[in-house]
């Protein structure tokens, strides 16, 4: 189907258009930390690449990266128009991740991403999180 919009006319349709943000994602990992008890979480902590969540005791940033935007591999599909800006936009953000998570480890800090379809399997997430935040993951026995 073609545009029935003009170039200029389509870009300047889409430049008014604002994020939103992955709120519905965030709240959806929100809603696995409380469930499990995991705490000493803040966000909107001001570091390099602004993580989503930050465990300051831990020195542990987490990133939810949407499946789309980051081209998580399985499932990614590109749209089929405009490819080379697609293909662009996806590689920029995949390298701008890499720069993150470099800059973010030479501070000192570890880095945590989960792909916005992985927060499906909650479990996997949880056992993840508290491997890195040095905790039992929980319902899980100790050992006498």
């Amino acid at each position: 189907m073609t545009d029935m919009f003009s170039p200029q006319e389509r870009s300047r349709i889409m430049s008014r258009i604002r994020s939103r943000g992955n709120a519905a994602t965030e709240l959806r990992f929100i809603r696995i930390l409380r469930k499990n008890k995991l705490a000493g979480w803040r966000r909107n902590v001001l570091l390099v690449g602004k993580p989503d969540f930050v465990f300051p005791n831990a020195r542990l940033a987490v990133f939810i990266d949407g499946d789309f935007w980051h081209g998580n591999p399985e499932g990614f599909r590109l749209p089929k128009s405009n490819l080379a800006y697609w293909r662009k936009k996806i590689a920029s953000n995949r390298k701008r991740d890499k720069t993150v998570n470099r800059r973010l480890r030479a501070e000192g800090w570890r880095v945590l991403r989960f792909w916005q379809s992985r927060l499906a399997n909650e479990n996997c997430v949880v056992r993840r999180l508290c491997r890195l935040l040095d905790l039992a993951p929980r319902g899980a026995e100790t050992k006498p």
